[in-house]
């Protein structure tokens, strides 16, 4: 799955690995152990760049396995990164608008990229950049806004049964 921070990648995944009895792989807590810190700790002491090795790191590692996995949203910046997610389908786009991702991150500590910033702001440049490059990589895009997780969760399931059946 990919998409914005704030738009219930991780969450959505661990509804998905108990509906579909699969492991679920957060790219971010495999970079967490990688690094041996915190996201917001890669941050400050080794920069975004080095983040984002790991990142791709981290993705060679865990792409292609019978599991969910759950990106950053940052996933997509690299075009290595990109051609690894094309190449492994299916690829889950959860986008939503900046204010409703806004509204859901308000005081989440533990992302570096909206330090002392205006969250609505770096969301909607983020959007702006980032949304192109997860329309090149999705086979299946979901709307976010206003749709409940467990509606997100059936959407995914029906989507793959289909995929399966075909």
């Amino acid at each position: 799955m990919i998409g914005l921070m704030g738009c219930g990648k991780s969450s959505i995944g661990r509804r998905l690995s108990k509906k579909l009895k699969m492991p679920l792989v957060d790219l971010d807590e495999v970079i967490v152990k990688l690094a041996g810190m915190s996201i917001p700790e890669i941050f400050a002491r080794h920069g975004e760049a080095y983040f984002r090795e790991l990142e791709t790191e981290a993705l060679s590692k865990k792409i292609g396995k019978k599991v969910i996995l759950a990106t950053g949203g940052g996933v997509v910046l690299r075009e290595i990164n990109r051609k690894l997610l094309k190449a492994h389908p299916p690829v889950i786009w959860l986008k939503a608008a900046p204010e409703f991702l806004a509204n859901r991150i308000a005081g989440d500590s533990n992302r570096p990229l909206l330090a002392n910033q205006d969250a609505l702001q770096k969301l909607s440049t983020l959007a702006e950049e980032r949304y192109p490059l997860y329309a090149e990589c999705a086979d299946l895009v979901i709307e976010r806004d206003g749709i409940k997780k467990n509606e997100v969760v059936v959407e995914i399931i029906n989507f793959l049964h289909k995929r399966l059946n075909t």
